[in-house]
């Protein structure tokens, strides 16, 4: 499997579709995630699931591979779900979540977790290996708490003992979520001591940050996640085919674009739902009020939205003049 380069889109819950993925790709990530999905829904055929959460656009493998992320903490529901996924998506790499920190997630043993449990998390890992037949990665957090480094310990493990390919860093603790310093001097000892590629996650919001924190740990890759959401254009900037900032018009545009993809996906009525979550990624960066964003959170439908961003494109071509 050749990944182009070493900017990876991470996984985002609720927000990584196939859409996401293949904007990022337009704009250089060498890999893209998707959002994590359960293996108990793939095993147990949950429709929407497997119409939905498993699409992958025939765009988004032409220029670099696609992983799913999957989460659970039963092997044999791992294995069974790994292999549907090998079967019947088109996906290249496999991505394991044990570093979420969201409650509902981990009260079942799945997620962060995890951590907490290396036997457990070694044999989930081996099993979607074995399922699946594909390149598997983990993404995982330093530890649970605070001082701890669980996860540090565990990636030798799943690289040694269970034959995953590469190992997700996020050098944060779950309890923390975002918060905090992430300990670049732990990520650049496990890049160091693995015998597998690190891929770093974790407070790479700008050019600078990455640029920081690959001197820091001399990383394989570094997974942008929230930094990219309505800023595509950082990868582009990291791979150094673009200096300048987008102009007014070409951030509507990317956003016009989203929704387009999104309606394509969801449909009109699902689609203006998800797309409140969205709206303020590009909203922020061009300067809207705060009267332009309420309403579009309480636009009624698609039609008035887009009505309310057009209207916001007059002004900018004004001052261009």
């Amino acid at each position: 499997m050749a990944v182009p380069n070493r900017l990876v889109l991470a996984p985002l819950a609720g927000i990584g579709t196939w859409f996401v993925r293949l904007q990022a790709k337009r704009h250089g990530a060498g890999l893209a995630v998707s959002e994590m999905v359960s293996s108990f829904a793939i095993h147990h055929r949950n429709p929407r699931t497997l119409a939905e959460l498993l699409r992958v656009h025939p765009s988004e493998r032409r220029t670099g591979p696609v992983a799913l992320q999957l989460f659970g903490q039963d092997p044999e529901v791992m294995r069974s779900a790994a292999a549907y996924v090998a079967e019947h998506a088109a996906v290249d790499v496999i991505d394991l979540n044990m570093g979420c920190p969201v409650p509902k997630v981990c009260k079942t043993g799945a997620g962060a977790a995890l951590l907490d449990n290396p036997d457990v998390a070694v044999a989930v890992a081996r099993a979607a290996v074995q399922g699946s037949g594909l390149p598997v990665t983990v993404k995982l957090r330093s530890g649970v708490r605070p001082g701890d480094t669980g996860g540090f310990e565990l990636a030798r493990r799943l690289v040694e003992d269970a034959g995953v390919a590469a190992i997700g860093f996020h050098p944060r603790s779950a309890a923390v979520h975002h918060k905090g310093t992430p300990d670049l001097a732990l990520a650049a000892r496990l890049v160091e001591s693995l015998p597998a590629p690190v891929v770093l996650s974790g407070g790479l919001r700008s050019a600078e940050a990455v640029r920081a924190a690959h001197e820091a740990t001399g990383a394989a890759a570094f997974m942008l996640a929230r930094g990219a959401l309505g800023n595509p254009w950082l990868f582009a900037e990291l791979l150094g085919d673009r200096a300048a900032p987008p102009a007014t018009d070409e951030i509507l545009d990317e956003l016009d674009w989203l929704v387009e993809r999104c309606v394509e996906h969801l449909g009109p009525e699902r689609a203006g739902r998800w797309l409140r979550k969205a709206y303020p990624w590009y909203l922020e960066r061009v300067g809207s009020s705060k009267a332009t964003q309420e309403a579009l959170q309480r636009a009624p439908s698609l039609d008035e939205a887009r009505a309310l961003l057009d209207a916001l494109r007059a002004p900018a071509r004004a001052q261009a003049a």
